[in-house]
């Protein structure tokens, strides 16, 4: 394979074929291959075998290679040494050293800078789909992945659970996409079961079509938050004491006459708890056997419900494809599933508190036993995940099915995971749980437990004043409350986003809405100010050939530029691990560091005043640097702005 990639007696990587290197959308992989070139004479490897062993620099290395990893037999540093004393330089590769058994190589600067930046302009300008694609690659190419994220409940508020949920199930679609998945998102609302009778009951209580025509969401979940009051038997005792001493204040009644009243009290309260139940459970079992009137209020409230949500979604920049939900799941595809269970012998009569439920022993697995259906053969949540994974599969044959939810349901996922491999379904195997931490602490700034609407309300509003104080550059945003609002939802996303999905964290509103440090806004702030460069220089007359491969590039040789040119180089390799970890704190983290380096380089790499030929080298770097800023928060759903 080596031998192929040789022309003119010249190494090429862009003829060599290994698996995993893609030169033509990331330039490190042809400096890879370039180094691993150097070891096929010397360590006696094939191309593909050396290309495994090309690791990205360490102290200060482009590349670095622990040739222990080989095992070669002898000594590592023989071998090594055997590497360098046979290095001769070329147009890729610059210079080899050795320190022990480990070879660090610098690859060539003027070739590094062409190379990386031609190819972040033809990928963000000229790329086959005609969309921004650097950074993107086909590794999943022919491939169909099902994304299920967000999933709030109907008519309840959007809480901080299904905010996590959505910003990192946006991210897992995007990431998908970019690497050439076919990929179909999925909002599987919570709107079925007895929760719903509980808000139809709570309605007919509480309800008010005014409100509900205003805010649908919020009266509802008002409702919802009554009804279960009403239905809570141990609050209900409590206001039933509390009314039993309001009332007896004035009456003097015999201590057995007292605690005769006080017992009908609390027995009333008990009754009327429970009668709440009584009667969600009744509404719901009216909308499974199809009473119209039952199904008129569900589809009503589902609606509205959805309605808001969507608007909130258009908010935050995401979309999707599919909103599905609990109810889509037919009666007859989980009594199917049941029966299949049972035919194969995998399911068991339940004892005891499970007594005529039916169950499946999972405890081999140290997975319990999960209730697959009560003894009034009403199904439950798993049941329905089952069947519904099965309509998808019939629906859209998958290669991976991934299911955002929060770490507190993994025994769920694990649970059901392993019933469909007991069913001996192949594509059970494809099924993945991408889990995450809780947010903590998620409230206003006065301290009150708030929507996600009001959350970013009041980022907004913070925003807005902090774009006030700079009255030139206010009055130059176009739009400056929309402008505000992305700001703000940056934010929120960064925050989120900015360390492991499982970690748990605590929601920090001075920490988050600052423009200086690791923020939202400080990422916003370098894109605008990239932006903001572009335009001074087009009005000064610094304009970029439309042929960029006439820009001297030669000319970028400070150690700022270079290090703002091996970011960039390093974007696709980002990408891959993010899809790799399924985790946004890569993106993230890449996106601080370029930053910080952009920042760096603004005073050693000034563009204006500066000889023409350097001006415009200076000035493409800076627009590529824009562009993968851009790339980057696109890839996590932030909308990159302009002027700010």
């Amino acid at each position: 394979m080596a031998t192929k990639a040789v022309t003119n007696g010249t190494f090429s990587p862009y003829n060599a074929h290994v698996p995993g290197a893609e030169p033509e959308v990331c330039a490190l992989d042809a400096f890879r291959l370039a180094v691993a070139s150097k070891l096929t004479g010397p360590l006696s490897l094939s191309l593909e075998k050396a290309y495994e062993g090309v690791d990205l620099g360490k102290k200060g290395a482009d590349f670095t290679v622990a040739v222990p990893r080989f095992r070669l037999g002898g000594k590592p540093d023989t071998w090594a040494q055997k590497v360098v004393d046979e290095f001769q330089p070329d147009e890729w590769v610059e210079s080899a050293t050795v320190e022990k058994g480990f070879v660090s190589f610098m690859v060539r600067t003027q070739t590094l800078a062409k190379k990386v930046l031609t190819q972040v302009h033809d990928l963000t300008y000229d790329s086959p789909s005609g969309k921004p694609a650097y950074g993107c690659n086909n590794s999943g190419k022919g491939k169909k992945a099902i994304i299920e994220y967000s999933s709030p409940n109907i008519a309840k508020e959007f809480h901080a659970g299904h905010l996590r949920s959505t910003i990192l199930g946006a991210f897992l679609a995007n990431i998908h996409r970019a690497t050439g998945w076919d990929v179909t998102t999925i909002n599987y609302l919570g709107d079925w079961g007895k929760q719903f009778g509980l808000v139809a009951v709570g309605f007919e209580r509480y309800g008010s079509e005014e409100a509900l025509k205003t805010d649908a969401i919020h009266h509802l979940y008002d409702v919802y938050v009554k009804i279960n009051r009403d239905g809570d038997p141990e609050k209900a005792v409590q206001t039933a004491v509390t009314d039993f001493f309001k009332a007896t204040k004035e009456e003097k009644l015999a201590k057995e006459a007292q605690w005769e009243k006080l017992r009908d009290y609390i027995q009333q309260a008990y009754n009327e708890s429970y009668a709440v139940h009584d009667a969600a459970r009744e509404f719901f079992r009216r909308m499974e056997d199809g009473d119209e009137s039952a199904v008129a209020q569900w589809k009503r409230f589902r609606d509205l419900s959805l309605e808001r949500y969507k608007q909130s979604y258009e908010r935050l920049n995401i979309e999707f494809d599919v909103y599905g939900g609990e109810s889509t799941v037919s009666q007859q595809a989980m009594q199917e599933v049941i029966q299949k269970m049972t035919q194969m012998g995998i399911v068991e009569k339940g004892k005891e508190k499970k007594e005529g439920a039916t169950l499946i022993n999972l405890e081999k697995w140290k997975l319990g036993s999960p209730v697959l259906q009560k003894s009034d053969g009403t199904s439950l949540y798993i049941t329905r995940d089952i069947a519904g994974a099965i309509e998808r599969y019939t629906k859209y044959h998958f290669d991976k099915m991934i299911y955002v939810a929060g770490a507190p349901q993994d025994m769920h996922f694990a649970q059901f995971f392993k019933v469909l491999e007991l069913m001996d379904l192949p594509w059970a195997k494809t099924l993945e749980h991408a889990n995450f931490g809780s947010i903590l602490g998620m409230s206003s700034r006065k301290g009150t437990a708030v929507s996600l609407d009001h959350i970013l309300n009041e980022a907004q509003e913070v925003m807005h004043e902090q774009m006030k104080k700079n009255d030139a550059k206010y009055a130059n945003v176009d739009d400056p409350e929309k402008t505000a609002d992305e700001i703000g939802m940056s934010a929120v996303k960064i925050q989120d986003m900015a360390s492991k999905r499982i970690n748990n964290y605590t929601f920090n509103w001075s920490r988050m809405l600052s423009f200086e440090g690791d923020t939202g806004p400080y990422l916003q702030y370098a894109h605008a100010r990239l932006s903001s460069v572009q335009r001074k220089t087009t009005d000064a007359g610094l304009v970029l050939p439309s042929d960029v491969s006439k820009i001297n590039t030669d000319l970028l040789t400070e150690p700022g530029a270079r290090a703002i040119i091996y970011l960039l180089a390093s974007y696709p390799d980002v990408v891959r691990m993010a899809l790799k970890t399924y985790e946004p704190s890569t993106v993230v983290t890449y996106l601080f560091k370029l930053s910080h380096a952009i920042s760096a380089a603004w005073e050693t790499l000034v563009v204006m005043g500066q000889e023409e030929e350097l001006a415009k080298a200076r000035l493409w770097l800076f627009i590529c640097a824009k562009d993968v800023l851009a790339a980057g928060l696109r890839l996590l759903s932030v909308r990159p702005l302009e002027k700010m």
